[in-house]
Parts: structure tokens; sequence; C-alpha cells
């Protein structure tokens, strides 16, 4: 059907006049006398690549009025028009001059063909690698000037630095620095997935940063967790001064800095608590009776039990919960000669996540087969989990004496928990 042009033209307009209102609903908040954050934040996000985020996200960007005005980093997509409204609430974004991309991945750079469109920098700016993974994420002709490790950027008054931070957590991540008011933009590093309308953490209860900071290193960062020891030591050694830490998601932090890199250097380490994680699933509740009694067998030993069945918790809050943990224990009915769905799809996951220093073992119940507990048992092996025992395993319900051997189990694996968090 031909759209009339009177339809066009009031089309333009209501554009136009919604341009106009974003401008003035969407203001930058200020860092520092020379640094605005001008990101978007995403009230309802739930799901990002499986891991559930409960209380949405923010997408970063920090606008450096420096001499040569320069946007550290972009916004998802959809959220374009609304970082673009809250620079114009601090200059013109035509007079943006450098362009610098710390991490390729698209919630930070899905908006940034536009915005280069739209604000035509002088240059742009990425790591060797970022340089090359924005070719081919969005098949630029722009040039993108490739930065290495140790850079320095003449922004006119001030300097930038950037390190390489490579895997932290995609090849291409790099820091920068603002040397001249000693603020770190991490990227992705010493943030969380927490949308809130306070920008700085201090403003932000206490428990609440610390479980959103604990489990997007969980869900994000802990694979690279040899690589965060690294980076900590090299931040030590080089006396890296941060009075403020820009991440790419969540809170800024402009006290609690020491307290975030800190924490970093724990999580890294994966120093096992007692506390052990108890996952399983079931189909008709044999599966749950062994796994109560193997809870038991656990808590009588002092451990820390965390009981998550997989029909209500989320593969991410089993992520969080292993974070501190050391042990992991899996229980699994056999369906159609396999694992059930939700066990595979958490084991996978966690898998993918290398957890270190962490004891298992494995139980579950079936009607005439029993594989279950054998692809439990694998998937802990590549995972080099210490497993304890064979596992048990019920046919059809289990019974009094099964039940025993579950509680068994359970002390077995929390006498050993105990044993090794001692000796550490």
């Amino acid at each position: 059907m031909a759209v009339s042009p009177a339809y066009q033209g009031w089309r333009r307009q209501s554009t136009k006049e919604v341009a106009k209102g974003m401008n003035k609903i969407f203001q930058a908040v200020k860092v520092t006398d020379h640094v605005y954050w001008v990101g978007a934040i995403d009230w309802n996000i739930r799901d990002f690549h499986g891991y559930t985020t409960k209380r949405g996200t923010t997408y970063n960007a920090y606008l450096i009025l420096s001499d040569r005005i320069t946007l550290i980093d972009t916004v998802r997509t959809s959220f374009k028009k609304e970082m673009l409204a809250r620079i114009s609430s601090v200059v013109d974004p035509t007079e943006i001059q450098y362009l610098v991309s710390d991490h390729s991945e698209m919630d930070h750079t899905g908006s940034l063909p536009d915005v280069i469109d739209a604000v035509k920098p002088e240059r742009i700016f990425a790591s060797i690698m970022g340089a090359k993974t924005l070719r081919e994420i969005h098949h630029l002709e722009h040039d993108i000037e490739p930065l290495i490790d140790g850079d320095s950027l003449d922004v006119g008054n001030m300097k930038l630095t950037f390190y390489e931070t490579r895997m932290l957590h995609w090849p291409d991540s790099m820091f920068s620095y603002l040397v001249d008011e000693k603020i770190l933009f991490s990227h992705d590093a010493f943030g969380m997935h927490l949308a809130t309308s306070e920008r700085f953490a201090d403003e932000i209860n206490d428990a609440v940063l610390d479980h959103e900071a604990a489990t997007y290193f969980a869900n994000i960062l802990l694979p690279y967790a040899p690589v965060i020891t690294k980076l900590m030591e090299r931040v030590d050694s080089i006396g890296l001064a941060c009075d403020i830490v820009a991440p790419d998601h969540g809170p800024i932090w402009r006290s609690g800095v020491g307290t975030i890199m800190d924490n970093y250097r724990t999580w890294a380490l994966q120093k096992p608590m007692r506390k052990a994680v108890v996952v399983y699933d079931t189909m008709w509740h044999s599966t749950e009776l062994m796994a109560k009694a193997v809870s038991e067998g656990l808590a009588s030993t002092g451990i820390s039990v965390k009981h998550m069945s997989m029909h209500g918790n989320r593969r991410s809050d089993v992520a969080y919960e292993l974070l501190d943990a050391g042990a992991l224990v899996v229980g699994s009915p056999t369906l159609n000669n396999n694992l059930f769905p939700t066990i595979a799809d958490v084991l996978t996951y966690i898998k993918g996540l290398r957890p270190r220093n962490l004891i298992g073992a494995v139980f579950g119940s079936y009607g005439w087969s029993g594989e279950s507990l054998r692809y439990i048992r694998d998937l802990l092996d590549d995972m080099k989990v210490e497993v304890i025992g064979d596992g048990v395993a019920a046919r059809q319900v289990p019974d009094a004496g099964v039940l025993e051997e579950c509680y068994a189990l359970g002390v077995a694996v929390g006498e050993r928990v105990n044993e090794k968090t001692i000796n550490a």
C-alpha cells in the first residue's frame, strides 16, 4: 500500500519531536569535571548469553571533555539514540574528535557504525585485535588505528594510556587509563549486570553490589581466572593508581576501588571454602529424595550446603554459588538413556566456566537403564573435579538402604572438603 506524502511528512515531524524529547530527558552524568557517563540503562534484559540478568544491566560509555573531545565505547544498537541524547546534553556530538573502542563485543559496539556516521570523528582507536574484530563484525570502511600495550594518546590537555588485557574476556580487550584524573576505563572488568538509577557504587546497597559483582565474575570472567591473577599482579607492579574505575556494565567505582580489586584477586584464586553445592533435577521425586539425603550427610560434617534443584534455579545461580565452593555434587535421573536435559545444560555451562579446586560426587535414579551417572562422571572428570567414590544409583524409588548410601556419600564428600580446606 502506498504511503501518502502527508503521512511521510507527519512521520518525519514525529521523529524530530521524539528526538527533541529524548534530548531533554536523557542527561549525561558528571563523573569528574572532565568526564561524563553517557551510556544507557537496559531495565528489561533478563538473559545475557545464558546468564540470567535478574536486575537488568547498563551499557556504559564515557565522554572525556579534553581539548580533543573523546568518546570511550558506545552502546548496544537499540540504545544509540539514548546515548546520543546524553552526549547532546553536554556537547554537540559532532564535536567529538576521537573515538576509542576498548572492547568489540556488540553490546559496546552495536551502535558504532551509526555513531561514526553521526559524529564523523577524526580518528578511531582500538587494540590490534580490536581493530581486526571491529572490521570482521561491522565491515567498517573507516580507518581504525591500532594501539599496542603501553601506547599513549595525547587528547590535548590530557593523556590516555592503554594496556592490553587479552582474554578479559575477548582477545581484543584493553584498558584505557586517563592519566591526569586517575580514571581506569576497564571495559567488562570490575563490572556487573545491574540496572539502577544510581550511577555510582557508593550509592547502592553493599549486599546487592557484592552479589552482582560476584555473579558477573563467576559467569563471565571465571574461565580467565589465571589471566586475571597475572593482570592484578601487573597492576600492582606498575603502580597503576586508580581513583575511579569506570567499567562498561554496572556502576562506577569512585570509592571501594581497592575492595573490588581485592575481590578479583580472591575470586581468581578460587580458594575452596567449607561449602558444597548439590545440583539435581527429578522426574518423580526419586532423585530429589536422594539429593536430600546427600545434603543431610554433607551438613552433618559442618559443611554449608546449597541445595539447588534445576527446576527452580538457573545455571548462572549455580555458577555464582560455585565461586567459593569446595564441592559440586550432581544428581540426575536417566531419560532416554541420557542425562536429564536441565542437568546436561547446567553441566555444559559450568564446564565452559572452568571452575577449579572442586571435590565431586554423583548420584541418580533410573527405570530400566542407568547411564546418567556415567555421563555426569565423564563431565566431572573433564572438569578435573576430584570425584569421590563410584556414585549412588537407585532403580525406580530409593529404599532406606539407598538413602543411607546417599547420606554416607555426603559425609565422605564433606570430610574430604574439610580435609582439603584445613590443609590449604
